[in-house]
């Protein structure tokens, strides 16, 4: 499974959404240089409220362009970065990737897939309504969440929009992703 990047974004302050940049760096074990939610330990502010010390798990936020396209189809226009995603990417079924799966990022940066982002209630205040679309539930009861999937930073280095993507899936039997 393959794929390309189609944007990189990143901001140093704690906002809903990050500009998009012609570059992000990414450092092993912290996440991308230069975005709030850089660092070993937990940085997004209701987690560190709960416990400071639990290991940072969020350290990437990757999301899928095909969701763009989706709701951009029902009527909410999104672009790239503007969901708080750091990497953007296009054929990749991210959503469908099992816990530990790495993503090989241009030429050297490696993420290690820790879950799935729980998309929340800011996501209304960017677009009313928007949550719903991307917060759902299935034909069986089970929620199903939309917002991308987080990870951490196994090999630094630098990428770009156009950048492949492959995918390494971990060893059987898969673990599905869960919220982190």
């Amino acid at each position: 499974m393959s794929g390309v990047v189609t944007a990189v974004s990143v901001d140093t302050e704690h906002r809903f959404s990050k500009p998009n940049a012609p570059v992000i760096r990414l450092l092993a074990g912290l996440g991308v240089e230069g975005d709030a939610h850089l660092g070993v330990t937990v940085q997004h502010r209701s987690r560190v409220a709960r416990d400071p010390s639990q290991p940072n798990l969020r350290q990437v936020h990757l999301l899928h362009a095909e969701l763009h396209d989706q709701l951009d189809g029902v009527g909410f226009p999104v672009k790239a970065g503007e969901l708080g995603e750091n990497v953007t990417t296009r054929g990749v079924d991210l959503l469908g990737l099992p816990r530990g799966a790495r993503l090989h990022l241009g030429e050297r940066a490696v993420v290690e897939i820790t879950g799935l982002r729980n998309p929340c209630q800011q996501i209304n205040e960017f677009q009313s309504g928007l949550l719903k679309q991307v917060l759902g539930v299935d034909e069986n009861g089970c929620v199903v969440r939309q917002g991308g999937i987080m990870g951490v930073v196994l090999a630094g280095g630098e990428v770009r929009p156009g950048d492949d993507v492959r995918v390494e899936l971990p060893p059987l039997p898969h673990e599905p992703l869960d919220v982190v």
